[in-house]
């Protein structure tokens, strides 16, 4: 089951997820990568938890792979 990634108790540090990078919001272009940081504090956000990769990119997560 894929999770949408709205909800901040669902990604973890060193998940697999897809994000959608500050560039790439009006193309929705996503971008795989593993969870560095969480960057969002509240526990829900209508358009996907902001999150650092561990390669530094910085983005809203869409879609949790594993």
């Amino acid at each position: 089951m894929s999770l949408n990634g709205q909800n901040r108790a669902d990604i973890k540090i060193g998940a697999k997820v897809k994000i959608v990078l500050k560039a790439d919001q009006r193309t929705g272009k996503l971008t795989e990568g593993v969870v560095g940081k969480l960057l969002t504090k509240s526990s829900f956000h209508p358009h996907g938890i902001k999150v650092m990769l561990e390669d530094g990119q910085v983005g809203r997560v869409q879609e949790i792979i594993e």
